[in-house]
């Protein structure tokens, strides 16, 4: 069966989208309803079904993504030039939350190797945190850090390119180099070998840095707290040190209050030290790095145990997101977060912002008014803070989105929606609020990849699946990121950061749902510590708290 070059998304859709590079007078679209057209199409971009008059609707995935700027005619491209970003209209309307949820009966009795907390949750990782209350104790934690990662086995006391770098000196040293020629990067390297790992059950020593604490407001200190304790109180976190300078706005007393709310009988180690009452840092260090000893020492106690699926809360996530995405990666992960709320599981669906032009659907199947409204409330909200300051949602997509057929950021958005599946909406939670619930929850964060992500795993993610076109290394301290590629060309391109190929949907080797499927299933082995996800064999230990303004 010949592979289609093009696809008509929704029955309502005025436009297609190229699945391969077409030429200027292809014919397209099958037999029934042949186009013609009228330029190159680039495999990613969209063309018009029809003829398009100007501020005529421009209408994708069944929504209204954007309106003409000018006449397009049938067959030809839609592109920046000719469209201006339009979305419809949303309101508190009816319900609409029932749902007929996917057959899981092969994962009913499926568990995954967890570190199971006094709380009753389940960590899929079993970290300790450094953590600085303020970003005058970022130098500190990093001293801290490099000492334990280093002494402990988790790190090479080298970089992993000292060889290389060696190999330079020695080829520079020996007059290979003239600095006029480009370097060799295929130069021979010495290999540094790594440590032994003293603590077998602590699966790394991470640290939160960040550039906040003092500064800002009242309310930027108590949201930096929150989203602190959100990853104190994670199940993926076996506990914590905390260094405070003790003048900041981020005080102790008030991360021990937001602790206090997500965890009322918190149990794990934790450890607060303020520099300006112990005195001389190097004290201050000593007395630290004692106790997180101590700390790793109960820590290494835990093992992994059997856990029901239910467990599980995956965080959603996308980035450098192309043409392709809401139509392979995307809408086989929403497969994927079927599967795991119909076995009781959470899923987080956040980026308020790549939400754009889908509210009513989303609205809508929110479980009581109350949700709906609550989240119809933070779009709006979050929509007239960026209009404040000269922007809007339509400045979400990047040079790369565009370049690769996000023209709007309604289109953009979707497709991102598909990440979230079919199920009913069963919380909405605003920045830093913790999930509570099992479910479809969404999460008020900006579209920013890695503060997206921090929010997350700061909501209770104990695994994040990202989807990207284009490729991004982002990772997380806490929590394993799953990357997944729209397009097999760039899972060989950059098969050292991407984890799974979801271009078999557009190349017609898998369906949505088989490529689903197996999200779910590497999603459980990585839960369960039998596979570890290439941001974190590359390190990639991103941490961005928002801070709450306007970042799309």
């Amino acid at each position: 069966m010949a592979r289609a070059n093009t696809l008509r998304i929704h029955p309502e859709d005025n436009v297609g989208v190229a699945l391969a590079n077409l030429s200027n007078g292809d014919r397209v679209g099958g037999d029934a309803d042949p186009v013609t057209l009228r330029e190159d199409i680039p495999a990613k971009h969209k063309y018009a079904l029809s003829d398009i008059d100007t501020d005529g609707a421009i209408v994708m995935y069944g929504v209204l993504v954007g309106r003409a700027a000018e006449p397009i005619k049938r067959g030809g491209l839609i592109s920046t030039a000719n469209i201006r970003h339009a979305s419809g209209t949303f309101r508190v309307g009816e319900r609409k939350a029932d749902w007929m949820p996917p057959d899981v009966t092969k994962w009913r009795d499926r568990t995954f190797l967890g570190y199971h907390r006094p709380n009753g949750s389940v960590g899929t990782r079993n970290h300790w945190l450094l953590i600085p209350l303020v970003f005058c104790e970022n130098k500190n934690i990093g001293v801290i850090h490099e000492t334990l990662v280093t002494e402990l086995g988790y790190r090479h006391a080298q970089s992993p390119y000292t060889g290389f770098v060696q190999a330079l000196k020695a080829r520079h040293r020996a007059g290979g180099l003239d600095g006029r020629s480009p370097v060799d990067v295929d130069t021979a390297e010495t290999a540094v070998e790594a440590g032994e790992r003293l603590f077998e059950n602590v699966d790394g020593i991470k640290m939160l840095t960040h550039t906040l604490g003092c500064g800002g407001t009242k309310e930027d200190a108590r949201t930096l707290c929150g989203l602190l304790a959100g990853y104190i109180a994670h199940p993926n976190v076996a506990g914590a040190t905390v260094l405070s300078l003790g003048c900041q706005n981020a005080q102790i007393g008030l991360l021990e209050e937001e602790l206090a709310k997500r965890d009322a009988e918190f149990a794990k180690p934790l450890y607060l030290l303020e520099q300006q009452r112990i005195g001389q840092e190097s004290e201050l260090l000593r007395q630290a790095i004692a106790q997180t000893f101590t700390g790793l020492v109960q820590a290494n106690r835990i093992a992994r145990q059997p856990a029901p699926l239910s467990k599980l809360c995956l965080g959603l996530e996308c980035g450098g997101s192309d043409g392709f995405s809401g139509i392979s990666a995307n809408p086989a992960l929403g497969y994927a977060a079927d599967l795991l709320v119909a076995l009781g599981a959470s899923v987080i669906l956040s980026e308020f912002p790549e939400l754009c032009g889908v509210e009513q659907e989303l609205s809508d199947r929110c479980v009581d008014d109350g949700k709906a409204e609550r989240f119809v409330t933070l779009m709006q909200a979050y929509q007239r803070r960026a209009e404040a300051v000269g922007s809007g949602f339509d400045s979400n997509p990047s040079a790369g989105n565009i370049r690769d057929g996000l023209t709007t950021d309604a289109i953009k958005s979707a497709g991102a929606a598909k990440k979230g599946g079919t199920s009913p909406v069963t919380d909405v939670l605003d920045y830093p609020e913790q999930v509570t619930k099992p479910g479809l929850n969404l999460l008020c964060t900006p579209g920013s990849d890695i503060e997206s992500t921090t929010a997350e795993v700061g909501a209770g993610a104990n695994v994040v699946v990202f989807t990207t076109g284009l490729g991004t290394p982002t990772g997380n301290p806490v929590a394993p990121v799953l990357k997944v590629s729209t397009n097999t060309a760039l899972h060989a391109k950059m098969h050292d950061i991407i984890d799974l190929d979801a271009g078999t949907i557009i190349d017609g080797r898998e369906s949505i749902a088989a490529v689903g499927e197996r999200i779910l299933e590497q999603v459980i082995r990585v839960a369960s510590g039998q596979e570890t996800v290439k941001a974190e064999r590359g390190e990639h230990d991103d941490f961005i708290p928002w801070k709450r303004g306007i970042s799309l």
